[in-house]
């Protein structure tokens, strides 16, 4: 699960956003919650710094709920304020700007004291790509304030944003890690479309998740596809699920290209049930 894929655009972000970091009062760092870990980039950490930082793990609603709950206590007691939601419902948007107002409390106050003017409170949005940060940005504005897409690198520039009350948002571009040296979390994020199917091979992806699936629910497998036995191999899975659902080529075979769409698709949409991909760790 080899993939490199660091677009020049997303270096030019990265430096963008730690200059652009001066300007924010508190860090909204969205997270995909089906891979909390994963999503994470670790950069963003180190750009962040000492800023107060809100954990929101987003596209909860595909993720498993009592991992969820698992994942949002160990923010918490990692120190961070933590809520997750999803952006595109807007279940759990509106407790983030009472989170954001709290984080940014300490910094209008100490600029109050020394006899500034007041002005609202300033978040910068981040996060890898495809995580929902403008779904999550136009829910809590209530209308569409910055371009969304289901694919990962639409958003190429930083865009600042009003909400109504005292609070202004910053959007900015996914930045992924300039490396993906560890093949589960690379597997992660290709399996969710935080990057983009031309750098992976679409069928090792698939079959490895339908391999996790079989391990961990042989029955979603079943009852989406319709399959009383499963097959052993992931090929010979995607062979069965492309028979079921006539992806045939000219000359008979099987269209192994269009099932292995056609499992992602439906697995990233909730198709298949609420899945976590990862546990928290025992331990802080």
């Amino acid at each position: 699960m080899d993939i490199h894929w660091y677009p020049g655009h997303m270096a030019k972000a990265r430096r963008q956003v730690k200059e652009d970091l001066r300007l924010a009062d508190v860090v909204i760092e969205v997270l995909d919650a089906r891979i909390p870990a994963s999503s994470r980039n670790p950069d963003i950490g180190k750009i962040a710094g000492s800023k107060p930082r809100l954990i929101v793990l987003n596209k909860s609603d595909l993720a498993d709920p009592v991992l969820t709950g698992r994942w949002m206590d160990y923010f918490k007691k990692a120190g961070y304020e933590a809520a997750d939601v999803d952006s595109v419902s807007g279940r759990g948007v509106r407790e983030i700007p009472g989170l954001v107002e709290q984080l940014a409390a300490p910094k209008i106050a100490s600029l109050a004291n020394a006899g500034r003017r007041p002005r609202a409170a300033r978040c910068m949005v981040l996060g890898i790509p495809n995580v929902g940060k403008s779904f999550l940005i136009n829910k809590l504005v209530g209308r569409r304030v910055v371009k969304t897409g289901s694919s990962p690198g639409v958003t190429r520039g930083k865009q600042w944003v009003r909400l109504t009350g005292n609070l202004e948002l910053m959007d900015t571009p996914g930045i992924l890690r300039p490396r993906l040296d560890d093949p589960v979390t690379a597997f992660h994020l290709a399996v969710t479309g935080a990057v983009k199917e031309e750098v992976f091979n679409l069928e090792k992806v698939a079959g490895r998740l339908l391999k996790w699936l079989m391990e961990n629910y042989p029955d979603a497998i079943r009852e989406r596809y319709r399959l009383e036995d499963l097959p052993e191999e992931p090929e010979e899975m995607l062979n069965a699920i492309g028979a079921r659902r006539g992806y045939f080529m000219s000359g008979g075979a099987v269209d192994l290209i269009r099932s292995s769409r056609a499992v992602l698709k439906e697995f990233r949409e909730g198709k298949m049930g609420r899945f976590t991909l990862e546990k928290p760790p025992q331990s802080i």
